[in-house]
């Protein structure tokens, strides 16, 4: 058994191994390598933030909780940008309501309206779908990497 850190999917390809283990469940990364998952895992483990019970209040950990949920939050949603006239704009909402409320501008161009809303992004092609038969166009998505809500 070797030990190695870093990009250990590479070690079979230099010949280093002949197999390794990963400590990642995904298994994207081994995919990309042109590695095959096999196997139970390992070892199945989960983070959590813990506080003393009668713990003092801290501004600090309010905030590492704050940046913790945002990003949790934001790898569960996309943001959507796109243009719709606006005889539509109501029924492109519904479609795409947002967490509070979708952000609604109008474009140089009279009569259409540009709209951005973060959408569910397990939803996102059936969202673009609907959005692009109701009469959407520049359909943008983006990645979030941090939010607050």
């Amino acid at each position: 058994m070797i030990r190695l850190d870093g990009a250990v999917e590479t070690a079979v390809r230099l010949e280093v191994a002949d197999v390794i283990a990963d400590v990642v469940s995904t298994g994207t990364t081994l995919r990309n390598a042109g590695l095959e998952v096999f196997g139970d895992p390992l070892l199945v483990s989960q983070a959590v933030l813990v506080r003393r019970t009668g713990a003092p209040e801290s501004a600090r950990v309010d905030q590492l909780v704050r940046r913790l949920h945002g990003v949790i939050i934001a790898r569960r949603y996309v943001l959507m940008d796109y243009d719709i006239r606006d005889d539509l704009v109501e029924k492109a909402v519904a479609i795409t309501p947002g967490i509070e409320s979708p952000t609604v501008a109008p474009l140089h161009e009279q009569g259409w309206s540009a709209v951005r809303s973060m959408v569910p992004s397990r939803d996102t092609n059936r969202i673009m779908d609907e959005l692009w038969e109701l009469g959407a166009r520049g359909i943008l998505v983006t990645s979030i990497h941090a939010c607050r809500l």
